[in-house]
């Protein structure tokens, strides 16, 4: 891992050095110096090795938070450090910048003390981290570290009580999608998160089960075959939070764990797959001798009829020297915004198996712009069908266990939303 951290201002002077193993010397940093003052910013890399010793660095407000090593090191480790790093000195206090570094160097080096350990990460929990490390330095009483510290689960403290336990479970799909002028998919992806908020008491063992219809990337070919071609969910680039058992995930595949308290996500997800376009958009745009241009806008929702889309909101954009809008809708609003280029159709509900149009008018007095036509920019769509996942996941059973034996109920919603969802015309 680290054998040193450093923190150096916008021009390369030394703020803080802490040196945790003691096998490389603090003059390492001054041949970063030079590095900095050699390379231009089109040749500076992130992660660079001299003499047998490897630099990673980032930049945050100016500052360069460094960390050097000369092991063969998980670089991914070092990156996830440096950032943990920035996050809880911005916890602490509030701007990480060269006067809050000079001002509180002496509970920088105590956070970093606590941090990590010969070199390798302890702490990163800003949460756990403020229970037992202040920022009143003239504390004079023995403030001994919270048992979840040092306990095997270090994202829960114990103790934790509420008079009525329940957890929430989200399953939120985000929806990238690209649609050619010629009506093409290009692109389309799903990007999931299971979110959750556990008001529950103790200690807690869960244990979460997915729909049968579900496979990791990483399960066998013969799993997946077992399951009819077309219907299979195939979920890439799994990650899960620290709670979750890895092991046991990996031998039978369930998700079991102690939740940390109040809200986190519990498992992020890819679905690489051809996804049928939710929101049809047509756009027939006619220009008129450059003196003016028409908008017909035709939206048609493709998704089930029993499901209601909510905040649907359509950016069509328009040429930089278009004025005096007309608009006529048979449902929504529609609002010009002259400072982005372009005008918005807004239909709060918008229930599946429906189709609307909506028509606008503007005026060109210039004609200054005529590459609109060839390089126009894509309407872009953004909207939330709550109770609905576009890949089918399911929820079957979020089962909870405490030593008490007390009765939680567990709260599970649905929801897809727009991510990058836009449409060529």
């Amino acid at each position: 891992m680290a054998s040193a951290v450093f923190i150096l201002d916008p021009k390369g002077k030394l703020l803080i050095a802490r040196d945790f193993r003691g096998d490389i010397s603090l003059k390492t940093a001054e041949k970063f110096i030079n590095y900095l003052v050699e390379e231009d910013e089109i040749t500076k890399k992130p992660v660079f090795e001299v003499e047998g010793v490897s630099y990673a660095y980032t930049i945050h407000n100016g500052l360069y938070f460094l960390a050097v090593t000369n092991t063969n090191a998980n670089i991914s480790t070092v990156f996830l450090f440096l950032y943990h790093m920035i996050e809880i000195f911005t916890q602490y206090f509030e701007r990480v910048e060269e006067e809050s570094i000079r001002d509180n160097f002496v509970l920088i080096y105590e956070l970093l003390d606590e941090m990590m350990d010969f070199g390798y990460p302890q702490c990163t929990d800003s949460k756990i981290l403020k229970e037992f490390i202040m920022q009143e330095s003239h504390r004079l009483e023995v403030v001994r570290p919270p048992p979840a510290l040092t306990n095997k689960v270090s994202w829960r403290s114990e103790g934790i009580y509420y008079k009525k336990n329940e957890i929430f479970l989200d399953v939120i799909e985000k929806v990238n999608l690209l649609i050619n002028h010629n009506g093409n998919l290009l692109r389309s992806e799903i990007m999931g998160t299971i979110k959750m908020k556990s008001h529950l008491s103790g200690m807690p063992n869960l244990r979460l089960g997915l729909n049968d219809r579900v496979v990791f990337a990483s399960q066998n070919q013969g799993r997946r075959q077992n399951i009819k071609e077309g219907r299979a969910i195939e979920l890439e680039d799994v990650t899960f939070h620290q709670c979750v058992r890895l092991s046991e995930f990996e031998s039978n595949k369930t998700i079991s764990f102690i939740p940390p308290d109040k809200e986190f996500d519990l498992m992020t997800y890819r679905i690489n797959t051809r996804v049928k376009p939710l929101f049809w958009i047509e756009a027939n745009i006619n220009a008129h001798n450059r003196s003016r241009v028409e908008y017909t806008i035709k939206a048609r929702s493709q998704f089930k009829a029993r499901s209601t889309a909510t905040k649907v909101r359509i950016m069509i954009p328009v040429p930089e020297d278009a004025d005096t809008p007309k608009f006529k809708t048979s449902i929504g609003s529609v609002k010009y915004a002259p400072e982005r280029n372009c005008f918005f159709w807004s239909i709060n509900q918008f229930q599946g198996c429906k189709e609307y149009i909506m028509r606008a008018h503007f005026g060109l007095p210039t004609i200054s712009n005529v590459d609109f036509e060839t390089n126009r920019p894509p309407i872009q769509v953004s909207f939330e069908i709550p109770y609905f996942t576009v890949s089918g996941i399911q929820v079957r059973y979020l089962k909870i266990t405490e030593k008490s034996g007390y009765q939680a109920l567990p709260w599970v919603r649905y929801m897809t939303v727009s991510g990058d969802y836009q449409v060529r015309t």
